[in-house]
């Protein structure tokens, strides 16, 4: 015996708002971040360089986005966020002028 038309109206119903409910609340999580760019305006105000020894200015050869204090990607990863450009991913052989080295 199934059930009567209302009653399976209300479970279809319950479905897909749960299903729409959990949608809303995972895609602000599974948004994507945006990868800075040598020729975004911050960037070129900092003379980054997504590769360290292109950077002109850079005096430690050792400096690199993986070991300055703005950067916070994982280690080893190719790439990660830099607190000096609003969270965007930059290369971890990176360099810019706000490079300062981790404690």
């Amino acid at each position: 015996m199934s059930a009567p038309a209302s009653q399976s109206s209300r479970r279809r119903f319950i479905k897909i708002s749960v299903a729409g409910v959990t949608g809303v609340l995972f895609s602000g999580a599974a948004q994507a971040v945006d990868t800075l760019s040598e020729s975004d305006p911050t960037a070129t105000a900092l003379g980054y360089k997504m590769d360290a020894t292109k950077a002109a200015a850079r005096k430690d050869p050792t400096a690199t986005c993986s070991n300055c204090a703005l950067y916070s990607g994982k280690q080893g990863a190719a790439d990660g966020p830099c607190s000096a450009f609003g969270g965007k991913l930059v290369s971890a052989k990176g360099w810019c002028n706000a490079w300062a080295k981790k404690a």
